[in-house]
């Protein structure tokens, strides 16, 4: 079978019971319908039996009593005792149980007339049935991940709260019956009561599709970033009035689906979990990627202004930037953009939506990586020109050590925080080997002659090579000792 999930267990329930589908269908044919409706939970249906029309209700058990007198019993019917039935409900709404309750009666339908909700009176209470929805395994798993990684997760149901609480009791989302709002109190709250319920609230139970939307701008109004699933038609005004909308692929409605931002392919809770990992490791990249680009170039001014300021010779040529700049810094920045997630993301707390890429820890780390490799460029080309090196051999040294730089620059831009021997190079192959390529690039360009000439650089020893790399390992201790201060004294 297929469907609503609902009916499906009805249906499943009535086979056991020894009822057909297409012969009950066949016994007592469909006149009408009311269909559900969030609004009334309820739905009624219309059937003719022994040639008498017959209303058969279900829904829920506070909608369903108003229409009922009586109440069946073995062997016959009582007067109705709603005290007992909310008392039965309540057992079953305890242990987790969806209830839905069950009726029927004769229903006195004049010629011409429209089967609707005026014609459900003195209806006999045939029973309540209990239903539960298994948690998915992964589920209270998924929800404490959320907590760790900052993320308060609420619930909205249509469920009775009391069924609602043991199963958000069950998920760890609340700890005692007050972090339980109905929907009957979100009706009489005013606009402030509204936003101290949805402050206090975990779990909303028992809510109309309106109360959806007023519940995503209480907590937007209290200045949270909120992000809302959903599956119906009815959803679609909250999805589209959250920061984040998400549907159900698989379950949701074309509306609900055309409404949201992300749509979940597998109905799964946890893949908006690994949805947000995903995009914290994205979000974390672009800021590394920015990272190394913006700290390499302000380095470069560095070298300039220092150079200038001197009266030196330009220590590089506008064809030895571009070189630098789109060669071998561009090798590097597409293998950082692959660099894969740090193992802590959903660990840290959310940033908040309005903050900049460059807050102060980026700001910090660029100025610091900027003085360190422009300062040091500078005084290596400082120290080549007064060694007796030509304008042209000092240059093909600094552009070589600026390329040493950024060699060693880009695994202090793996992470923000976590030292760069904690990392594995091998994480990261492509890192690694775009690493070796660009250097490998530069050193076979001072090889080849129509290159060499164009760029203006020629072969240099191992020893000046090393004495280099020895210089350019300057920015990876200056960049150790900020990520160290930091975690100690931040």
């Amino acid at each position: 079978s297929h469907g609503d999930a609902v009916d499906v267990a009805l249906l499943v329930m009535a086979h056991k019971a020894g009822f057909v589908q297409s012969e009950t269908e066949y016994t007592y044919p469909a006149l009408a319908e009311i269909p559900f409706e969030s609004e009334r939970c309820f739905s009624a249906s219309l059937n003719r039996v022994a040639d008498t029309p017959q209303a058969f209700v279900k829904g829920a058990l506070e909608k369903l009593l108003p229409l009922c007198s009586k109440m069946a019993v073995p062997g016959g019917e009582l007067e109705l005792d709603p005290g007992l039935l909310e008392d039965q409900a309540y057992r079953l709404a305890s242990r987790g149980y969806r209830v839905i309750a069950l009726a029927a009666g004769a229903v006195a339908l004049e010629a011409g007339q429209v089967f609707s909700e005026e014609h459900l009176r003195d209806l006999i209470l045939i029973g309540l049935v209990g239903m539960i929805d298994p948690l998915r395994t992964e589920a209270k798993a998924a929800v404490a991940a959320c907590r760790q990684a900052g993320i308060e997760v609420g619930m909205v149901t249509g469920d009775h709260p009391t069924t609602a609480l043991a199963i958000a009791g069950e998920l760890e989302l609340v700890h005692d019956a007050s972090q339980v709002v109905s929907g009957q109190e979100l009706r009489r709250a005013d606009a402030a009561m509204l936003s101290q319920l949805a402050a206090r609230a975990r779990v909303f139970a028992r809510v109309e599709p309106q109360q959806k939307l007023d519940i995503v701008q209480a907590l937007q109004g209290n200045g949270h970033f909120v992000a809302v699933s959903g599956d119906g038609a009815n959803d679609a005004p909250a999805l589209r009035a959250a920061q984040v909308g998400v549907a159900m692929g698989q379950s949701g409605t074309d509306v609900a689906r055309e409404t949201a931002e992300l749509i979940i392919t597998d109905d799964n809770f946890s893949s908006i979990l690994a949805g947000v990992e995903e995009g914290r490791i994205a979000y974390a990249n672009v800021r590394k990627v920015i990272f190394l680009l913006i700290s390499t170039g302000a380095a470069e001014l560095v070298l300039f202004t220092l150079a200038l300021l001197t009266g030196l010779p330009l220590p590089l040529l506008a064809v030895q930037l571009l070189w630098l700049n789109l060669v071998t810094n561009g090798i590097q920045d597409v293998a950082l953009a692959f660099e894969p997630g740090e193992g802590d993301e959903l660990r840290r707390p959310p940033r908040p939506p309005q903050e900049s890429i460059f807050n102060r820890l980026m700001v910090e780390r660029v100025i610091l990586s900027a003085l360190v490799i422009g300062s040091v460029a500078f005084l290596v080309f400082q120290w080549l020109l007064g060694s007796g090196y030509s304008e042209q051999e000092a240059r093909n040294g600094t552009l070589l050590l600026m390329v040493l730089f950024e060699n060693i620059h880009v695994f202090n831009s793996r992470s923000e925080t976590l030292s760069a021997f904690q990392h594995n190079p091998l994480r990261n192959p492509l890192l690694l080997f775009g690493t070796v390529i660009a250097q490998m690039v530069h050193i076979g360009a001072m090889y080849t002659p129509w290159l060499s000439d164009v760029l203006r650089i020629q072969p240099v020893s191992f020893q000046l090579w090393s004495e280099l790399l020895l210089m350019a390992l300057s920015v990876l201790v200056a960049m150790e000792l900020h990520k160290a201060i930091r975690k100690r004294f931040f």
